[in-house]
Order: structure tokens, then sequence, then C-alpha cells
């Protein structure tokens, strides 16, 4: 398989990666908002727990958009899909220990590691929006930890920026699977 039909495939299997951004960012969302009425261990393990979820639910979207949620057995970018998501396990790692020191911290740490993982997505998708979306949220947590935003901001931030740029993306992958 030549890399542009890999892509594309990628594409069209899972509407662009979009449903899974749409996905992340309805768990970060309500990752924010347990926070506003419970605990910051609670909305961390809210993030945690929901981000299992993550991966199926985007399959559900991507089959209710008409996508098949599966790409071919001999793509490639498959397996980097699925390597990427070890920079999630060392992150949550890393999070989660300093938030044992600075509880404040654990959605900034967060939003760079995803914000890091989502440059890898360009790859896998060839849409260069995901460049911008991993800029965004890494500088988005770079900012809150320097201005040391409040436990919430980082959990609605995320949450708000991954649903915002996920729109732009699924319209995107719609124009680009019309082609």
């Amino acid at each position: 398989m030549i890399f542009d039909d890999a892509q594309k495939n990628m594409n069209d299997a899972y509407f662009g990666g979009g449903t899974g951004g749409l996905a992340s960012g309805l768990i970060w969302s309500v990752a924010g908002i347990v926070a506003v009425y419970s605990s910051p261990q609670t909305s961390m393990l809210t993030l945690f727990f929901g981000g299992m979820v993550i991966y199926p639910l985007s399959l559900l979207l991507s089959k209710l958009l008409q996508r098949s949620g599966r790409h071919k057995v001999n793509n490639p970018l498959g397996k980097l899909a699925l390597e990427s998501t070890a920079i999630l396990f060392v992150g949550l790692f890393i999070a989660f220990s300093v938030a044992k020191l600075r509880v404040d911290w654990f959605y900034p740490i967060m939003l760079m590691i995803i914000g890091v993982r989502y440059l890898v997505f360009q790859t896998l998708y060839g849409i260069k929006l995901y460049w911008l979306l991993g800029a965004t949220l890494t500088i988005v947590g770079v900012f809150c930890l320097l201005f040391g935003a409040p436990f919430i901001t980082g959990a609605l931030l995320g949450g708000t920026f991954e649903i915002i740029f996920s729109l732009f993306i699924l319209y995107y992958a719609k124009v680009k699977s019309n082609r």
C-alpha cells in the first residue's frame, strides 16, 4: 500500500480522525464539569476512565456517520495509530505523579501530552490542521502552567478546543472524501 492510499484509507475509515477528537473533547469537557461539582481526584479519574471509551465512542460515531471504523489490515498507518497511544500512557503516569505534588498541574501536563500526540495525526490522516491542534493544546498547557490557572481551566479549555477542531476536521474530511 502506498502512503497516499494508506492516509486515504485512514481518512475514509475514521472520518479523518474527527470522531476521535470529538469523543475526546466530550470526555475532557465532562471531566471539567465533574471538577466544578466534585474533587480534583474525581475529575482526574473521570478523564482516565473516560479516556478508555474514547476509541469505542469514536468508532460508534464513525459508523453513525456512514464510515467503517476499520482500516485495511495491510495499512501500515494502523500500527502508528496504536504505537502513538504509548505517549498517552507515559503522559498519564507523569501527570498523575506530578498531581500528587501539584494537583493543578494535572490538566496542563495532559494538554501538552495530548498536543504532542496530535502532531502524529497529521501523518496518519494527512490533515495539516492536526499540527495546529497539537500546537494549540501544547501552548494552552504551557500557559496554564506558567500563569497558575485553576485546576478546571485546562480540562475545560482542552475539551473546548478539541470539540471545535474536530468539527473542522470532520468538515474537511467530508469535503476531501467527496472529491
